[in-house]
């Protein structure tokens, strides 16, 4: 195969955001395609947010605020200082230049223009040259269970921290949900699809569940490799191992593969958990391990390569030719 691989990943959140970055290093423009999640999408002040999107977007950008994995850098708060003074609850932080983001977003929405073609013109606007994909334009909402209620994916994850027990995980809105015909393609055309080193609860579950989209997936004739989110067995940062052992998985390699399931042929796990490959490889999965640690964009690249390398030289060198 002379030409480039077309490759579609599914990512959320700051570790998807991540591999993005690598793998548009290494691409050419329109090479690289991204599902994100919108599961977290919720309405604040009127406006439609959609962090793991935005984080994306901004991720892919250069724009990122890189001490915090995500809003704008050399972001201000005025508008939200004064929406607290007035009595509004401000505990998602929205800066000032995100929240012209979120008014552009919800103007279009207002006037019928679909949520797939307003996340790519907001990405064109900011010189993003991959490919970012909605799952669905309809709405998805995960809801977390705790000893005090559901709460919204926001509420629990930035309002209360992560701290409650969580009862149970659900996706509302996922029986109604529409896949987009630009998810379709990217999965079906893909020559690899790749599974980012996110929560596979709340990030990529989300995806995978919109009708027709796991399905499309498990039957798409491409290279299919996941990277694990965990480190030493466990999560670099958010309740991924909590929300795992809630929805009946191990917080382990184990688990991960068990969450893809008949979906992957090979994973990626890092060099601290060696110990897990041969139980994959017992499974029928190929598996590399490296340091998938990403703490600067040299890093971001040397896993896109080396993922790269491992799709075309440990699995199969006839489907795939970078």
């Amino acid at each position: 195969m002379n030409r480039h691989p077309r490759i579609t990943l599914l990512a959320g959140g700051v570790g998807g955001a991540k591999l993005a970055v690598g793998l548009a290093a290494i691409c050419e423009p329109g090479q690289l395609s991204i599902i994100g999640n919108v599961a977290d999408d919720q309405e604040f002040h009127g406006l439609w947010v959609s962090p793991d999107i935005d984080t994306l977007t901004y991720t892919l950008a250069g724009r990122i605020d890189s001490a915090k994995g995500w809003g704008l850098a050399d972001e201000s708060n005025r508008v939200l200082d004064s929406l607290k003074r007035l009595g509004c609850d401000s505990w998602m932080y929205l800066g000032d230049q995100d929240l012209a983001t979120h008014i552009l977003r919800t103007q279009l929405r207002g006037q019928g223009i679909r949520p797939s073609v307003i996340a790519q013109r907001i990405a064109e606007s900011l010189g993003v040259q991959s490919n970012i994909i909605l799952p669905t334009d309809d709405r998805l909402q995960t809801r977390i269970r705790t000893p005090e209620g559901w709460l919204s994916f926001q509420e629990y994850f930035v309002r209360e921290q992560c701290r409650p027990e969580i009862l149970d995980i659900q996706l509302d809105g996922v029986e109604r949900a529409t896949a987009t015909p630009e998810a379709l393609a990217a999965i079906r055309e893909a020559d690899l699809l790749v599974i980012a080193p996110s929560n596979p609860i709340v990030s990529i579950g989300p995806i995978l569940a919109v009708p027709g989209l796991g399905q499309a997936f498990a039957l798409a004739n491409a290279v299919k490799v996941a990277v694990s989110p965990l480190i030493g067995g466990a999560t670099v940062k958010g309740p991924a191992d909590r929300m795992l052992s809630a929805s009946g998985y191990r917080c382990n390699n184990l688990g991960i593969a068990d969450c893809y399931s008949d979906l992957i042929d090979g994973l990626i796990i890092d060099q601290r958990d060696q110990p897990d490959a041969s139980a994959l490889e017992e499974r029928g999965l190929h598996v590399m391990t490296t340091n998938t640690l990403m703490l600067n964009d040299a890093d971001k690249t040397r896993l896109a390569r080396e993922l790269l390398q491992f799709a075309q030289g440990q699995l199969t060198e006839e489907r795939l030719a970078c």
